[in-house]
């Protein structure tokens, strides 16, 4: 018989995009992929986008190793949101000096120092994360896809490419990055001219009736993506960019932090964006900026929900 365990966790959120915490200084904890699906079940489980077990770094000058797991029990090297939340519960749990304002955090993707603001009780409200440099070489994302474009400094990049769907009269192009997991991003600036079966009924054709999680469930397992990917779907507007991501290993999320950063990155790329803008997600926006030396700062808020104990099975 299979021993149970009891473990304390912190249920935390990016914008609605929500996570499971979990103290794992000790490194005592390993999850089985059925025990985290479990965990992040919403109706038999906590409830989850994924689960963070927070462990010690091996890497110097880092606070903490971030270990971020997928709500079906896959490895997933970064997560934008999820790191904003691995940043709060260090800070409000002492792990990390409120003063400081500032650590480096150790993820599968590499080091991504972290500046934060705090509030009144010196409890962290919002985090700007150094992303890193995006992957554009389609071997590094990694897709099939040719590249056949070029950044101003020689980088060769897979612009607006298209791939074939199921659906007929559906013409999807894809500009593809990778922020730590691979990115696919369309820019769709004609929703009329699409299929009316992709949309909710009653609801009229735009991104918010687009149907998110059939069109980005194809598209996540097409072979192009040969460790799938996450799927954006985006347009632009008055006030930034607009856009739904469908998360590879978990589905649609109110909002993805790598998915926004891929978003910017694409929307500079294809000219549709200057390198600072606001990415408008269901649960709310998040400001990302690509900088001149290749960095890409994502900037947004993280919130605690509740904490408990739970027996895992």
């Amino acid at each position: 018989m299979r021993c149970q365990m009891m473990i304390d966790f912190v249920k935390m959120h990016g914008l609605g995009n929500d996570f499971i915490m979990v103290d794992d200084f000790s490194q005592e904890i390993a999850l089985s992929p059925e025990q985290v699906a479990l965990l992040c079940d919403r109706h038999f489980g906590i409830g989850a986008d994924g689960v963070i077990l927070v462990r010690p770094s091996s890497s110097p000058g880092c606070t903490a190793y971030m270990h971020y797991i997928n709500s079906d029990g896959s490895l997933s090297a970064m997560c934008g949101n999820g790191i904003r939340c691995f940043a709060k519960y260090l800070v409000d749990r002492g792990y990390v000096d409120p003063a400081d304002r500032h650590f480096v955090a150790d993820t599968l993707a590499g080091q991504r120092p972290i500046t934060f603001e705090v509030d009144e009780k010196g409890r962290l409200s919002s985090a700007t994360v150094d992303m890193g440099v995006p992957e554009l070489a389609p071997e590094r994302v990694p897709t099939t896809l040719a590249a056949n474009a070029a950044t101003a400094e020689g980088v060769p990049f897979v612009k607006e490419a298209a791939i074939p769907s199921p659906w007929e009269g559906l013409d999807l192009r894809f500009t593809c990055a990778s922020l730590g997991n691979p990115h696919a991003v369309c820019f769709v600036e004609d929703w009329a001219s699409l299929p009316d079966g992709l949309f909710y009924d009653g609801e009229g054709k735009g991104l918010a009736s687009f149907n998110v999680p059939l069109v980005g469930a194809f598209f996540e397992k097409d072979p192009v993506f040969p460790e799938k990917a996450n799927i954006e779907f985006a347009s632009m507007s008055s006030d930034g960019i607009q856009a739904r991501v469908f998360e590879r290993g978990c589905g649609e999320t109110l909002a993805c932090g790598t998915g926004a950063c891929a978003t910017l990155v694409a929307a500079f790329l294809t000219g549709r964006s200057g390198r600072r803008n606001d990415l408008l997600l269901p649960g709310g926006p998040l400001t990302v900026c690509w900088d001149e030396d290749g960095h890409v700062m994502m900037t947004g808020p993280a919130a605690e929900a509740f904490s408990g104990s739970v027996q895992v099975p």
